[in-house]
């Protein structure tokens, strides 16, 4: 112990002394973590749990977006799909109205051509008639001229009828 003693007198110390700083270092630490260890722990604890809650909600948010974008990915692919669906539609609606357009105006050109040849045929015989019409009176014009006489209305039917059995043959 001598040793010891030695050692302590050379460093200067005291065992009243080193008692008192030890009771005080004691008292001091007493006092420092009741009153401010424990409201700083409980500060750091505090800190490090919302760091914890916003990593969590980070990860939570990533995970939101990335479902997000995955399902604005099916959406736009449907809409997509949708449009293309759409499209093909149209162009056989399209197709389907250009056929039945063209099929509506071969009909009506059809009609038109029918109805273009009854009145050609029509004004045909109203020709006709009108041509057997006038030759006949050129006819009977023509015999009453030649003849120099005035010829009766027997003589002008007989003439007349002679005239379109030939007209007819």
């Amino acid at each position: 112990m001598d040793i010891l003693s030695q050692i302590f007198a050379t460093f200067g110390v005291t065992w009243p002394k080193l008692i008192a700083q030890i009771i005080l270092f004691l008292v001091v630490y007493f006092i420092l973590s009741k009153f401010a260890f424990k409201p700083i722990l409980a500060m750091l604890e505090e800190r490090r749990r919302r760091i914890e809650e916003g990593q969590n909600n980070a990860e939570k948010i990533k995970r939101q977006l990335a479902e997000a974008e995955l399902r604005y990915q099916e959406i736009l692919r449907k809409a997509n799909d949708d449009a293309g669906r759409l499209l093909e539609e149209a162009r056989v609606s399209g197709e389907a109205q250009s056929q039945k357009a063209a099929q509506q105006a071969i009909k009506d050109a059809e009609g038109i051509i029918a109805k273009a040849h009854e009145t050609i045929a029509l004004e045909r015989g109203k020709m006709v008639a009108e041509v057997k019409s006038e030759m006949i009176g050129l006819v009977v014009e023509t015999t009453a001229k030649v003849t120099g006489k005035t010829l009766t209305a027997d003589d002008q039917k007989r003439l007349t009828e002679e005239t379109a059995r030939q007209l007819a043959a």
